[in-house]
């Protein structure tokens, strides 16, 4: 699994995903049944190549998901207006805007990545089911590998699209082009059975080479996320306490060691995925010069931490400081050599309580005592100069972990009927007690109304979570995203002035619906954008 070994996957992955538009793709060419899953290795390198979609620009690689599921809310915001982040963060999408890619992320990326990951795990599931070249114990395995997969992917089709193409079995290109849309119910109720699925048979953990590909535990929490979706809150939070009980993960003492670069797969961490410097990603063609030789910059497809660090460009505040920032920086042997893209908000920082120990990885607006222009969230910096040369990161791309499904049972304690806000607070007592110095501090929000501690857990979701891909998808369930939006104030747009109710979801990309008229039939509207 690990990224150092892409190479080894070439003929696989070259045959998988080659084509720009997965539409476009001929599955005879995809496919040869004799080639790629004559063995159980041949069957591992093609999930290994599914894996490596997961890790493109436009889904976990950059800031594909991030634009989604963060941006347009309350907590992050480019230091400058850009137009990778404007039209969600200022609401102004629309169909032709969908289709528009910039370092190939775009709706319609995110949305194409999807399904080719849809439509390559199905046809893995289908090629190692009853393979006698593989053992039924590999064959149990790589298939609940591919379940999780397709599972997370639907997932998030359902949360950015609601109703959606759905298939579960190995279709020619032709079929799929004209399925219409799934109502999302049904949608999801096959992907609680593909998560059941992985949980019965995926491990507790994975370790090695396999390092980056998903547990039981990951498919675990997309679960007990779904069950709050429904509200049903008191199956969630059976779902959260056998994980926080019978995983092999535990909550960190200290938050910032959570985000150490140098103990990527701590306890706490549920799943990430694996990355290496150096590695090209396997959809950035156009990137290596003639001599097969690599640029200065678009290193692995991860610069998720570049977007994070800052410019040296637009540093320090105070340009007389200028020279003091160069030389405490090489002092250090770190760089300013991000984009300074995603910066914490303008309302975030007002608002984030001083005390909060967690403050300082979140919003951080000096270095060595020199102010900056931007609050930055230091908690995803890597500016060491050998390890993390600009968009050549070797950081993993954190997902999920023990934290969040703390404050999810905290959550679900308190909306199940006959829950109790005290019992609620025991589940995040912890992640208070390592957030302040005093416990007289970590316990002021122990003891309230259920009202009034619904209102925490908005807010400690908010402090604990920052940056890690959670916030609109919250604020969505909870109801209250225009509410949150309307009274936003940004450095550079107004989203409060352009948001709409429809902004709940994303448009269809208006080159699929040019490819498939069908899209439009049960919801001419295509989720409110015409």
């Amino acid at each position: 699994m690990k990224t150092k070994h892409i190479f080894l996957y070439v003929a696989i992955t070259i045959a998988f995903f080659s084509c720009e538009s997965f539409l476009e793709e001929d599955p005879k060419a995809v496919i040869a049944p004799e080639t790629f899953f004559a063995s159980e290795n041949d069957a591992r390198q093609a999930m290994n190549g599914v894996y490596g979609i997961l890790k493109n620009n436009s889904i976990y690689g950059q800031v594909g998901l991030d634009v989604f599921y963060d941006n347009g809310a309350d907590i992050i915001e480019p230091n400058r207006a850009t137009n990778i982040f404007e039209p969600i963060g200022n609401y102004s999408m629309n169909e032709a805007i969908a289709d528009v890619s910039v370092q190939k992320m775009s709706v319609s990326d995110t949305w194409k990545d999807l399904y080719r990951v849809i439509n390559n795990v199905n046809i893995v599931i289908d090629r190692v089911t009853d393979n006698e070249a593989i053992t039924p114990a590999s064959q149990l395995d790589i298939i609940a590998d591919a379940r999780f997969v397709r599972a997370l992917s639907y997932w998030h089709i359902t949360n950015l699209w609601g109703d959606a193409p759905y298939y579960t079995e190995a279709l020619e290109i032709d079929e799929v082009k004209v399925l219409g849309r799934t109502d999302e119910a049904t949608i999801i109720s096959g992907v609680l059975d593909d998560l059941q699925f992985a949980q019965a048979n995926l491990q507790d953990a994975y370790t090695g080479d396999n390092s980056g590909r998903a547990s039981k535990w990951a498919a675990a929490i997309i679960e007990a996320k779904i069950l709050m979706q429904q509200e049903q809150w008191q199956l969630g939070l059976d779902k959260c306490i056998e994980i926080i009980n019978q995983s092999p993960h535990a909550l960190l003492s200290n938050y910032a060691d959570v985000f150490d670069p140098k103990n990527e797969y701590n306890s706490e961490i549920i799943w990430s995925l694996d990355f290496a410097k150096d590695i090209r990603g396997q959809f950035e063609e156009g990137t290596v010069r003639d001599d097969g030789s690599l640029p200065a910059v678009f290193g692995n497809g991860n610069w998720r931490p570049s977007m994070f660090s800052p410019r040296l460009r637009d540093e320090p505040a105070n340009n007389d400081d200028s020279d003091a920032l160069k030389a405490a920086l090489a002092a250090n042997n770190e760089a300013f050599n991000g984009t300074g893209l995603q910066v914490a908000s303008k309302d975030f920082a007002e608002k984030f309580p001083a005390n909060d120990l967690r403050r300082a990885l979140n919003i951080q607006d000096t270095y060595a005592g020199i102010q900056l222009n931007f609050p930055y969230m230091s908690k995803f910096w890597n500016l060491d100069v050998n390890d993390s040369p600009r968009f050549n990161h070797s950081d993993n791309r954190l997902v999920f972990r023990l934290a969040d499904v703390h404050l999810m049972a905290a959550e679900c304690e308190n909306e199940r009927p006959g829950g109790s806000p005290i019992v609620a607070y025991s589940y995040i007592k912890d992640l208070r007690e390592r957030a302040y110095t005093s416990i007289v501090d970590a316990e002021i929000i122990k003891g309230l109304s259920q009202q009034a501690f619904r209102e925490a857990i908005y807010d400690e979701r908010k402090w604990e979570l920052a940056g890690e891909a959670h916030r609109r998808y919250d604020l969505i369930r909870w109801g209250i995203l225009f509410d949150v939006v309307e009274n936003l104030e940004y450095r550079f747009w107004d989203p409060s002035a352009n948001i709409k109710s429809w902004h709940v979801k994303l448009p269809i990309p208006l080159q699929e619906l040019q490819t498939n008229p069908n899209l439009l039939q049960s919801d001419p509207t295509n989720n409110g954008y015409r």
